[in-house]
């Protein structure tokens, strides 16, 4: 995997359900290094602290060959990396292949696959549609958060690699699926609920499907 483009963004204000509310899902490419933090990407915008930075959110990471497919069905939005509110644009991203817990090293950080990324209203008002949610869980390709083991600069043209994969885990493709699918599959679930790489919060909301 390959860094293509590092993404901040400034606070945006939108109107949602009449009221005001502000984002940072309007991430936009830099030509500069960004700091990956504990707690998120420095000089980036995070509104809504309750879902987004943080821990086991502190950075979140897009892979650039889903952009076709997403280009193919919203032609008509105006197009950069960052579109998806992703701080790293990246190639050779597939989640079938990225383990909850993998840590991998890329520029001066050091960085550990957490949790997939959720839709919210905010991503559906940048994509003129709240049916832009249904389209992103049928696609099943959310990218993925990462927490910083070790904080450092990143760049583009930085590679990732990997450091350590996690033992007894789920592909992050696969967890994105628990989330959503009506057919649960009780192995999976069981892998997640004991993984310390996702937040408690997180095993609590899948551990409910076991009953």
């Amino acid at each position: 995997m390959k860094i293509l483009s590092t993404n901040i963004a400034k606070p945006t204000s939108l109107i949602w359900n009449g009221k005001e509310v502000l984002t940072g899902i309007y991430k936009k490419p830099t030509n500069l290094p960004i700091y990956l933090g504990k707690e998120g990407v420095t000089n980036d915008e995070v509104s809504d602290k309750k879902v987004h930075g943080g821990e086991f959110k502190a950075c979140y990471i897009f892979s650039h060959e889903h952009y076709a497919y997403w280009k193919n069905l919203y032609p008509n939005l105006a197009w950069s990396h960052g579109m998806f509110g992703e701080n790293l644009t990246v190639s050779g991203l597939n989640e079938k292949d990225l383990y909850i817990g993998d840590i991998y090293e890329i520029g001066e950080a050091l960085v550990q696959v957490t949790q997939p990324r959720e839709p919210c209203y905010k991503f559906g008002i940048k994509f003129g549609t709240q049916n832009a949610l249904k389209d992103f869980v049928e696609h099943g390709f959310p990218g993925t958060y990462v927490r910083i083991l070790k904080e450092g600069f990143v760049k583009s043209g930085d590679t990732f690699k990997l450091i350590e994969q996690a033992k007894n885990s789920l592909t992050t493709w696969q967890f994105f699926d628990l989330l959503f699918s009506q057919n649960k599959d009780k192995a999976l679930i069981k892998l997640a609920i004991t993984n310390e790489a996702l937040p408690l919060r997180k095993r609590d909301k899948i551990k409910k499907f076991l009953k």
